[in-house]
């Protein structure tokens, strides 16, 4: 199959951080299937469902970026988190190539608004689609994109059910009074 899929690609609406995903994953992986070969499919896959010690053993340029990004954002989250409560981070750190002083100050930005978790996690998530946005720079029409795309809908889709499970509690809230 060819390298190049330009008019799935077009097909996608834009997506953005701040707006509700058009589609579910499920519904972007039937869209993708039968266009794509199955194993850049089974990849896609992978990449949103799969833990990051497997996605550590792809070949994917792009895919081993972000699985570098995300371990070192992981592991400055458990420094940070091991200070506060005086043990020592080295038993939850992985290995990651990205550098860690350009993920340092997002840790602690994050650590900052603990106090309101929702908070903390839009301030990581927002981070995580720039980096994915970075990401994408000369990925246009390739697999590359489908990969990105399906990490931001896998974001968006988190938010979809932060955001329902906020108005189910409250709700629920109503209901007791």
């Amino acid at each position: 199959m060819a390298s190049y899929y330009t008019y799935l690609i077009s097909s996608l609406p834009m997506l953005n951080f701040s707006i509700k995903m058009p589609f579910s994953l499920g519904v972007f992986f039937a869209k993708c299937k039968g266009l794509i070969a199955d194993a850049n499919l089974e990849i896609l896959g992978n990449a949103c469902y799969q833990g990051i010690d497997f996605l550590n053993t792809t070949a994917s340029g792009s895919l081993r970026k972000w699985v570098s990004f995300e371990v070192a954002l992981r592991n400055e989250l458990a420094r940070v988190r091991a200070r506060g409560k005086k043990i020592a981070p080295e038993k939850f750190i992985r290995l990651s190539d990205y550098p860690q002083f350009q993920i340092s100050h997002l840790a602690m930005a994050a650590h900052r608004h603990s106090a309101n978790v929702l908070e903390a996690e839009k301030i990581l998530d927002q981070e995580r689609w720039d980096f994915l946005e970075q990401l994408s720079f000369g990925h246009y029409f390739d697999f590359d994109f489908l990969l990105i795309y399906a990490l931001k809908l896998k974001i968006l889709e988190r938010w979809d059910q932060v955001e329902k499970a906020d108005k189910q509690r409250f709700f629920n809230s109503l209901a007791l009074n």
